[in-house]
């Protein structure tokens, strides 16, 4: 096992962990505001020091893990549940009308930043986290269609591939039980790589005012509120900015990691 699984994981354990113990306990109430104990820094008392508000932000963070894990997990499972399946119907009919269909819808997905696609639809529906995982869902769609299309195409033409079809088998039921089962190892890790990315765009929508919404705790939004007051309360926008670079620095060697211990081919080359 790999150094960067190994630090990954324990990274990204103490995110999920203090997610996960948010439900059960903060040190204070992430909600109520103290304003006679406003921007102190951090010390025994409150560990991360208190924002603007006078709220404990060690319990922001606790809480806004809690947001950004569910909204980057919601939307990796949308765009992994509805973009492998077209990923793997278009290279079962590569050359065909369905193909060229599922990748120009692809192109123009990609032509639309997520960032673009949470403005049109919060100038519909209005700005929220429900939002925000749509709008990162519909942009994880095309990505997890194009590496399930990728990686499948180069199996299509493989023995076993060929005697499944010469047993009877369709499409659909060899993209399921053969195809779907070798190519499950690449799509994990391109989950965790979405993942840390899915975290960075929601504190991307939150810190311009169209993920969570207060009083729900986000990074990005902490971090939106922290910038008029760096100079003289910099934890305000330091520890915030630090969960999220922990957060993706551990998936992502997470992922890199999962990448060396599921393909035997960098094991053999590195052995």
């Amino acid at each position: 096992m790999s150094r960067n699984l190994i630090l990954g994981g324990f990274l990204s354990s103490l995110v999920l962990l203090a997610a996960i113990l948010s439900f059960f306990w903060t040190p204070y109430d992430h909600a109520t505001l103290n304003i006679p104990a406003k921007l102190q820094p951090p010390g025994v008392e409150h560990w991360f020091g208190t924002d603007h508000f006078g709220r404990d932000i060690f319990s922001m963070i606790m809480v806004g893990a809690r947001t950004s894990i569910a909204v980057a997990l919601i939307a990796v499972g949308i765009g992994m549940g509805l973009g492998v399946p077209l990923g793997l119907a278009a290279a079962a009919r590569r050359g065909s009308w369905l193909d060229e269909l599922i990748m120009r819808g692809n192109d123009l997905v990609f032509a639309f930043p997520s960032l673009v696609i949470a403005i049109l639809i919060t100038a519909v529906f209005g700005a929220g986290a429900v939002n925000a995982i749509i709008a990162i869902g519909i942009f994880n769609i095309p990505v997890f269609a194009r590496v399930a299309r990728g990686a499948a195409l180069s199996l299509w033409q493989r023995e076993f591939i060929l005697a499944a079809r010469v047993a009877g088998k369709g499409a659909a039921r060899i993209s399921a039980e053969h195809i779907l089962p070798n190519i499950a190892n690449l799509l994990i890790v391109q989950g965790t790589i979405q993942f840390s990315l899915g975290i960075l765009a929601e504190a991307g929508l939150s810190y311009v005012g169209l993920g969570a919404q207060p009083p729900t705790p986000s990074w990005g939004r902490m971090l939106a509120d922290a910038q008029t007051m760096v100079s003289f309360a910099p934890h305000l926008a330091l520890i915030p900015g630090l969960a999220i670079i922990v957060t993706v620095l551990g998936l992502n060697l997470m992922g890199d990691g999962l990448r060396d211990w599921l393909d035997p081919r960098i094991r053999v080359a590195r052995a």
